[in-house]
């Protein structure tokens, strides 16, 4: 059964309701999935070989690939430097 963005509470990324960049995002990452994983190493013989398969491209995606969008540091990297730099920043006005 397909539910749709809103009834699921979700809220789109980018872009209004029909518009091409609304799933822009989602199709690039499915698009590299696609390339760098499943047409390199399928095709595989049992649904748990491809789990196994996408669990490890994912674990490589976030935690070694460099990306060019964010300085060429892997997603893992630059999500905990954005954390520590949010918790360094204080909430209101230091007395001077």
């Amino acid at each position: 059964m397909y539910v749709r963005v809103g009834q699921a509470g979700a809220i789109a990324l980018i872009g209004s309701v029909a518009d091409s960049y609304d799933n822009a995002i989602a199709e690039s990452i499915n698009g590299l999935y696609k390339t760098e994983r499943t047409k390199l190493q399928g095709p595989f013989k049992t649904v748990d070989q491809l789990e196994l398969a996408t669990s490890s491209w994912v674990d490589y995606y976030n935690h070694h690939r460099l990306h060019s969008a964010i300085g060429y540091v892997p997603a893992i990297e630059y999500e905990q430097a954005y954390y520590a730099q949010l918790l360094s920043v204080p909430d209101h006005p230091v007395p001077g």
